[in-house]
């Protein structure tokens, strides 16, 4: 266990308590849809399987309970409720209607010193965030989003408003997850302007700031409603950011659903969105893509030459995605940190 900076071998120093770290793991399975809907489990097993015993288990269970990530059925245990369409434009809905109201009440409030105190982090925050959304890697994608949009969040200066956006933010990755599981490859369709944003952020920009968060949520909702099947006009927020685009910027409809995937929040300097899936260069995504169906590159023809070309190439992407995500766990401290990972258990122990 390495510490938060590149060239730092330091260990972390945790202080959150045993349960919040197996809460947390939890939450973060959840969000990136390895711990499917449905599923059911005991607090046996969650302690069996992280090697801790049933009191921190059961005390991260119930708080995650509480939190109405999981539901709780009497003599079953515990299960990770399903998420419909429906819930999702509640989530969506909520985060956006916040998010508009609390940048207007930024553009009032005087600059502070803290926006520059912070900016550093954030900047550190937004570069593995992209870095992890080019690579596709969804596992890692969920952990660095979240905590860059929790460090956008710590500029509003109200602990309430930031973690409820954050609370909407897992929900939304918990509903999105399975259906970007179902993408054939995610690298090159993740939304990645996190830099932008910061850059907007440092500029005091907040119009332009909360042009590319509107522009980010758009793109999220595009893609969802796509891959779900569902009409875009069930969106009654839509308006709104369209608005929020401005009339110099109109939102194109040649480019893809942008997805803050699960996670947008829809938020402004503040927002919460995590992880959005769609990429700035991912035009063909919102439209089915060429032959590769919605948000997937088309698929030319194979060769064998062609086939082995790509074998090779797909493994030195299965590598580098390996290395990306030690890399960013080893920067940021992702995972569980003093609970061991579960080793003996297989990646599928709680897959569909």
């Amino acid at each position: 266990m390495s510490g938060t900076g590149a060239g730092d071998t330091r260990p972390v120093i945790h202080r959150n308590s045993l349960r919040e770290q197996i809460a947390g793991a939890l939450r973060e399975e959840m969000m990136a849809g390895r711990l499917a809907a449905g599923r059911n489990f005991t607090v046996k097993e969650i302690a069996d399987l992280y090697g801790v015993s049933a009191t921190p288990a059961r005390e991260a269970l119930v708080d995650l309970g509480a939190q109405g990530l999981l539901r709780t059925e009497h003599h079953r245990g515990f299960t990770v409720p399903e998420l419909g369409w429906d819930d999702f434009l509640e989530i969506f809905e909520a985060r956006v209607l916040l998010t508009d109201s609390y940048v207007r009440q930024l553009a009032l409030r005087p600059e502070s010193s803290d926006t520059d105190a912070r900016l550093p982090s954030l900047r550190r925050r937004a570069d593995a965030a992209v870095r992890a959304a080019r690579a596709g890697n969804l596992d890692v994608m969920v952990g660095c989003d979240r905590r860059f949009w929790q460090e956008v969040a710590g500029l509003l200066g109200n602990r309430r408003v930031g973690d409820y956006l954050d609370w909407l933010r897992v929900q939304s990755w918990m509903f999105a997850a399975p259906y970007l599981r179902g993408m054939s490859r995610l690298d090159g369709v993740c939304w990645d302007r996190h830099l932008d944003l910061v850059d907007a952020i440092a500029a005091r920009d907040l119009a332009g700031a909360y042009r590319i968060i509107c522009e980010y949520n758009l793109f999220t909702v595009r893609l969802l409603a796509e891959l779900t099947g569902r009409p875009l006009e069930s969106v009654g927020v839509l308006p709104l950011l369209t608005a929020g685009l401005g009339p110099a910027e109109p939102a194109p409809e040649s480019e893809g659903p942008g997805a803050e995937g699960p996670g947008a929040d829809g938020a402004g300097p503040g927002g919460s969105a995590a992880g959005a899936v769609g990429s700035t260069a991912g035009s063909d995504a919102g439209n089915g893509g060429g032959n590769g169906g919605p948000g997937r590159p088309a698929e030319p023809p194979h060769s064998a030459d062609a086939t082995a070309t790509a074998d090779a190439t797909a493994g030195g992407a299965r590598l580098r995605d390996r290395e990306l995500g030690r890399e960013l766990g080893r920067e940021l401290g992702l995972g569980l940190g003093l609970v061991p990972q579960p080793r003996s258990v297989a990646f599928t122990r709680f897959g569909r």
